[in-house]
This record gives structure tokens, sequence and C-alpha cells, in this order.
């Protein structure tokens, strides 16, 4: 997908790569360069490391109602298809 940027520097996100990413209004981007390009990374606390069983467990530290469903399956389907 295509899109540009305004005057005022900012450019918009398509609908469908937002919702893929689950990015709604109000949601906390890191924006990060690297010699590919640049990246928008959802800001989100890290994880909390647990010591369960003798087991180290990382636990999300955000509620479990505003992580964004994730469907890896489409995502790797979709990435498999970018590419000829």
């Amino acid at each position: 997908m295509k899109t540009t940027i305004d005057r005022a520097g900012r450019v918009v996100i398509p609908l469908a790569l937002r919702q893929r990413a689950g990015f709604e209004p109000g949601t906390e981007l890191e924006v990060e360069i690297d010699e590919i390009g640049i990246r928008l990374v959802r800001s989100v606390p890290g994880p909390e490391l647990v010591l369960e069983q003798g087991r180290l467990l990382a636990r999300p530290t955000v509620p479990a109602k505003e992580l964004p469903e994730v469907d890896a399956s489409t995502w790797i389907e979709q990435e498999r298809e970018r590419w000829p």
C-alpha cells in the first residue's frame, strides 16, 4: 500500500494496516529509523518476569482486554504472498 506525507509532515496509515496492527486512536507509537527505513512500533510496557515452579515466565503487564487480537497465521501467509 502506498500513502503520502502531507504539508504538515503527517502520514496516514491505511485502515487495513491500522486494523492489522491493532492501532486505534490514541495508540502511542515509537518512531524508529534503521538502515532499512522508518518503523512505527506500538509503545507498550514490557513483560514482567515471574518465577513460578522453578521456571522464569514473562507475563504481560497490559490487561488482556487491552491487548490487540493478533492472527499470526494470517500475517505469515500475507508475508509469503508478498515475495515472488
